[in-house]
């Protein structure tokens, strides 16, 4: 019987202790990934470009270290999926775009793309998104739709839709992804997985994005321990990105232990108006539940602060107008109509809005890092709703237009930075996956992890596809 499956879901951690262990190597997971890849990208459409010849060069260079006993970092041998709004060397980054020219000279790499090729991580591809990371669902003209690897008829969430997908179906062991408004805990929370979003700087980013300050690179993974272990390689300052936070040499994988006895624990069931799923509304008081039951002090409560939907949607629609606004005609034509009403919609705000709503978000983060002198942690769904049906950007029948309308509890952090992440907490009746968020006060990362960490120990789901 193939060994395949089993080596394909293989944590970074447990393949790291197995190539130390000789049991293992770099060549032999590479090979399950890449055969995983075979039998499932035509159909979930995770990746937008797989270079197996570079991977399996990449994985006998680093079984050779191994075998010496001189790995070049914590993620050396192990898969990686670099999200097609990342720089990679050698390779095009299209983000879903007809409107980018793949015939041009792609010789740089991302902070964190950087940071895992120096860690003798094994570099797999691109993984899918929505055209230039705009909305919450992962579809574009460029790639088409990527699809939930539980039920193929539904979505994957996005933008980070390819790179979760990749990690669930055991097409890769590690993702990348971005966060803008959600992007990494969207698709965790519909696919299975965990997605952090960091404390803003505290994973540099480079070039500068069009959507600024709400933008960040965060870890995907099967578990939270490979978080920690990513954060480890890029939770490093780079002088390209003027907002990166100094270095505070911290191990997060260390920085696991410790539980969430004494901690306390702010458990918010709904944020805005948006109806939350019955299901869901259960597995998240749930896992409010078990926090207790580890020794946190858990307070149900309403949300401190509004919903600040016309804040995030005035800063969103703006950033997607000066990313279209970089485009001529001929290329706007091939593009997502909703990204180009979007676009417009951001083009008619004026100058005094967008000052007032940055006054509104320095408000808001005052207001949060105020609650966190009473609070260490905040406890919600990642979102409201299971997956629903692919290739569209909101549920049939929504009273909302955009996406912003439906991901009420994940947006408010893009705009105050905080850390925040979104871990596996239980499953549909009809079989779909539940995502449970904690949010740490800004630059508590760590405790995030930590608690999330303990979370996942008293209650693993770590549930493979049916595929």
């Amino acid at each position: 019987m193939s060994r395949t499956p089993e080596i394909a879901f293989l944590s970074a951690v447990e393949a790291r202790k197995a190539f130390q262990a000789k049991n293992l190597s770099p060549v032999e997971l590479t090979q399950a990934v890449l055969e995983r890849i075979d039998q499932h990208n035509q159909r979930y459409n995770a990746y937008c470009l797989v270079d197996a010849e570079s991977a399996m060069a990449q994985a006998r260079a680093s079984e050779e270290r191994w075998m010496r006993g001189e790995p070049f970092g914590k993620v050396d041998g192990i898969p990686i999926a670099i999200k097609d709004l990342i720089l990679t060397r050698g390779w095009p980054t299209l983000r879903g775009s007809f409107a980018i020219n793949p015939n041009q000279d792609w010789r740089d790499d991302d902070p964190s793309v950087e940071r895992f090729r120096r860690s003798g991580a094994v570099l797999l591809g691109k993984t899918t998104t929505c055209e230039l990371g705009w909305k919450g669902v992962t579809d574009s003209p460029l790639t088409g739709i990527t699809r939930n690897p539980w039920n193929e008829s539904l979505t994957s969430g996005g933008s980070s839709g390819g790179s979760a997908v990749a990690v669930v179906l055991g097409m890769t062991t590690l993702a990348l992804g971005t966060d803008g408004g959600g992007s990494t805990r969207i698709p965790a929370s519909f696919c299975g997985c965990v997605g952090l979003k960091p404390t803003f700087g505290r994973v540099p980013v480079w070039p500068t994005n069009p959507f600024g300050t709400l933008r960040h690179t965060g870890p995907m993974a099967r578990t939270v321990e490979d978080i920690a272990l990513m954060m480890d390689v890029i939770a490093r300052p780079d002088a390209r990105d003027w907002y990166a936070l100094p270095d505070d040499s911290m191990n997060y994988s260390q920085a696991l232990t410790g539980g969430v006895k004494g901690l306390r624990i702010a458990y918010i069931p709904q944020f805005g108006s948006v109806q939350v799923d019955p299901e869901v509304a259960v597995a998240v008081r749930g896992a409010a539940k078990a926090f207790e039951n580890l020794g946190a002090h858990v307070e149900e409560m309403d949300a401190p602060f509004e919903d600040p939907l016309d804040l995030m949607a005035t800063l969103w629609y703006t950033g997607a107008a000066q990313v279209v606004s970089g485009y001529g005609p001929e290329a706007r034509a091939k593009m997502d109509p909703g990204l180009l009403e979007t676009a417009a919609d951001g083009s008619s705000y004026s100058l005094m809005r967008y000052l007032e709503v940055i006054m509104q978000r320095t408000n808001l983060g005052i207001r949060l890092s105020q609650f966190h002198e009473h609070f260490d942690l905040l406890l919600t769904p990642t979102l409201p709703i299971p997956a629903f049906e692919a290739g569209y950007e909101v549920p049939r029948g929504w009273p909302g237009r955009r996406w912003l309308t439906w991901t009420p509890f994940t947006y408010p952090f893009n705009l105050t930075q905080q850390p925040a992440i979104s871990v596996p907490c239980g499953m549909t009746t009809s079989g779909l996956p539940i995502g449970l968020q904690l949010v740490g006060a800004k630059y508590k990362d760590a405790l995030v992890l930590r608690a999330a960490q303990a979370y996942e120990s008293a209650a693993p789901l770590h549930r493979r596809p049916p595929v």
